[in-house]
């Protein structure tokens, strides 16, 4: 859906307990990536109106999309989350490939983070993690496990469904105002939790007689609504509306890049005090999405608005920052620890770009046994966002 010229940027972070071998991660990066075309081709802006060309780099290198240094001391959390949020708010270059990776490594104990940010007309965040994923591989010595790119056909617009589709998207209410919306400035704030038991986080579930899902919504919402309350402001009767990408592909489609997701809408019910009655209420929310047709009608929106006028863009941006105030992703990870360049991945993050009004993003993950949910977020709306992160543990043992 964005064009390149808007900061729409994916950010993932993966942590490792020992430095990287550089030259092996360069050849993995070189052998694992060019044969995607987008990942070597850059962006240029036709002279006449904003529309924009893909044309290859005659300069592409790996290089010019990597660097590592070494963190000043005492490189600690506090540090690594400042050089993150750091990272999010810089766009990216616009005379390469949009694309870019930070090796991050401490002096003290040689634990290495590694920070890949990607522009989402790349593709969108289902096929970037895949394509991520094809870089490592199930055992220290092994091989990647190659993913051989393929390429989504052209989309073509049907006036008459996506003039239907967005007659739809405006009978859904305007949100309404609250520290957590308001217009987008340059620097952003990045930020994780601690790591939490995914089995715990099923037997929670099943308890409640939900699923995984349920319970890390529900706890979420706690979570917002406590920090609204530490703002001043009551949560009470307070609906956030989050838009929650679908992925559309099929297993054998997944190797392809370009954006092919299509959008739901989940109310988090920030009213409900009782942490069992919020958990009902957000599984009757997700069972409904689960039969709707949402998702398919909006995939129409945002493939075409890509390929469209700039006008139809800054329409439907404009209509889904009135409608929304976050966009919220929960991503199921490998279930067993991957290996990148020979080294073990530690842990494995990400965060979800911001754009319009929307100056939240809410990105659930699990890998290797753990969840973990991170917040990106707009510095003039959300400047503390370590502080809903502290309530999430809470939220979800209150579901026991």
């Amino acid at each position: 859906m964005e064009r390149p010229d808007n900061p729409m940027m994916i950010t993932g972070v993966l942590t490792f307990d020992e430095p990287l071998d550089l030259e092996r991660l360069r050849e993995t990066l070189d052998t694992g990536l060019r044969p995607f075309v987008r990942f070597t081709q850059r962006v240029r802006l036709r002279r006449f109106g904003r529309r924009a060309v893909w044309e290859h780099d005659p300069r592409f290198t790996i290089e010019r999309h990597f660097e590592h240094r070494m963190l000043p001391p005492p490189a600690d959390r506090r540090m690594l989350s400042r050089e993150i949020a750091r990272l999010v708010s810089t766009p990216l270059p616009r005379d390469r490939p949009l694309w870019a990776l930070h090796v991050l490594e401490s002096p003290i104990d040689g634990r290495t983070v590694l920070v890949a940010r990607l522009h989402h007309c790349i593709a969108d965040g289902f096929a970037l993690m895949h394509v991520l994923l094809g870089l490592t591989a199930e055992d220290p010595d092994a091989p990647p496990d190659r993913v051989v790119p393929t390429q989504l056909p052209p989309v073509r617009a049907d006036v008459v469904a996506i003039g239907a589709d967005l007659a739809r998207l405006a009978t859904l209410k305007d949100q309404p105002s609250s520290v957590l919306r308001g217009p987008l400035g340059q620097e952003k704030r990045a930020a994780w939790s601690a790591p939490l038991a995914l089995s715990d986080v099923k037997a929670i579930a099943r308890g409640l007689g939900g699923t995984v899902n349920d319970a890390l919504m529900s706890a979420t919402a706690g979570a917002l609504a406590r920090y609204l309350r530490e703002r001043g402001e009551d949560p009470s009767g307070f609906e956030l509306r989050a838009a929650v990408p679908v992925n559309l592909r099929s297993g054998a489609r997944m190797d392809e890049l370009g954006n092919y997701f299509g959008l739901v809408f989940l109310e988090l019910p920030l009213g409900i005090d009782d942490p069992r009655a919020r958990f009902e209420e957000l599984k009757r929310r997700m069972d409904r999405l689960k039969r709707s047709p949402e998702a398919g009608v909006l995939l129409r929106i945002m493939q075409v608005v890509g390929a469209g006028p700039r006008w139809l863009e800054d329409l439907v941006v404009r209509v889904l920052g009135a409608k929304t105030t976050a966009v919220l992703t929960n991503v199921p990870g490998p279930r067993a620890p991957r290996y990148l360049a020979g080294r073990r991945i530690r842990t494995l993050m990400f965060w979800v770009p911001q754009t319009g009004r929307v100056s939240l993003g809410i990105s659930i993950f699990s890998y290797a046994g753990e969840v973990r949910l991170g917040l990106a977020a707009d510095a003039l709306s959300v400047p503390d966002p370590e502080r809903v992160l502290e309530a999430f543990p809470d939220e979800l043992a209150a579901l026991r």
